[in-house]
């Protein structure tokens, strides 16, 4: 069977061929292990920052990592891994109006970097198409052409974009677009246009405190302005082990019920809304984060995250060997990297 067949966004996906290729049907025992947070530097994307002029060190406070599919395949069989979903990195690839179309076709060059990879190595890489956010037209054409001719898995969203945060009403054509698709949508921080940058230590490397701040803000804005609710069918992943929304369930619940009651915004259900999201766990799970994340969310709505190539290999070796200790003690290695990535990549 072509590989394009189950590599479709409202398809059983790479899943279904992965539990056919290592007979994982009838399995009594964990064998598959799957990856939802690694990124691929491609050299679409680094010459894609060149044209935009957006300097990565710069803006991120961090160099963009060097990268080889050679190398990332070595990583997974070092790290037990059996299939990663790609996604572009960060900065996001758009810089203002005025080079839209640059972005555009940038978006275009990723995308089919990223599908002739995924071509070359269909058994280990599958991927989510970026999108040239926030044009509106341009990224629900990029969504048909990337999943529909080039198999991606769902796309992959900034916090905000130039901007413009998920949950603005601006995107509720793009969301309707993935929600019609019942996507897979993986978001990605990305650093707030204005920052405190001089003589701040948050200022200085984004990876430290912004990512997880505006990946929360983000979140908080699609809870505040039900786009999830009104988008249901989207399966939204929120990455490195929910943020800082644990700490934001209370305050911010006790804070959207006093707003609604002031008439200051309409009435949502903050539990609820975070009941419907996934939550990767790249970053740092063990000892603390995992039970911290347990607080707003179950383990069946949790999967498993690298972040490769950002954190050098032998320390994510041995993050993942802590983390699967303490899965084996509670039994939800299956739970953690098959069943609940079936639950995701099914229709």
């Amino acid at each position: 069977m072509n590989r394009r067949e189950f590599l479709k966004l409202s398809g059983a996906g790479i899943l279904a061929v992965a539990l056919g290729r290592f007979n994982l049907a009838e399995a009594k025992t964990f064998s598959l292990k799957i990856d939802f947070h690694a990124h691929a530097i491609l050299p679409s994307y680094i010459e894609g920052l060149k044209k935009l002029k957006i300097d990565a060190q710069a803006e991120e406070g961090f160099p963009l990592p060097k990268w080889t599919a050679d190398e990332h395949l070595k990583f997974m069989a070092d790290a037990g891994i059996d299939f990663t979903i790609l996604s572009m990195a960060t900065p996001h690839i758009y810089n203002g109006a005025a080079n839209e179309k640059i972005s555009i076709e940038i978006a275009r060059e990723i995308n089919e970097e990223l599908a002739a990879l995924c071509k070359k190595f269909p058994d280990k890489f599958g991927f989510v198409a970026v999108l040239p956010m926030p044009s509106v037209e341009s990224s629900i054409a990029e969504i048909k052409y990337a999943t529909e001719k080039l198999g991606a898995l769902g796309v992959k969203v900034a916090s905000n974009s130039d901007g413009v945060y998920l949950g603005d009403e601006i995107l509720n054509p793009i969301f309707e677009e993935l929600h019609k698709r019942k996507s897979l949508v993986i978001l990605h921080p990305s650093p707030a246009r204005m920052l405190p940058r001089e003589k701040v230590v948050t200022g200085k490397v984004m990876a430290l405190f912004e990512y997880p701040a505006d990946t929360t803000r983000a979140i908080l804005n699609l809870l505040a302005n039900g786009t999830l609710e009104k988008f249901s069918n989207i399966k939204l992943i929120v990455p490195h082990c929910g943020s800082f929304l644990p700490y934001m369930k209370q305050r911010a619940g006790a804070m959207f019920q006093m707003l609604a009651s002031m008439d200051l915004m309409p009435p949502v259900n903050f539990s609820a809304g975070l009941k419907n999201l996934y939550f990767d766990l790249a970053g740092d799970p063990m000892p603390e984060q995992m039970d911290i994340l347990l607080k707003i969310t179950s383990a069946e709505k949790i999967i498993y995250g690298s972040d490769y190539p950002y954190v050098p290999v032998p320390i994510l070796l041995k993050k993942k060997q802590a983390l699967d200790s303490e899965l084996a003690k509670r039994n939800w290695l299956e739970k953690i990297y098959i069943n609940n990535a079936k639950k995701i990549l099914e229709a």
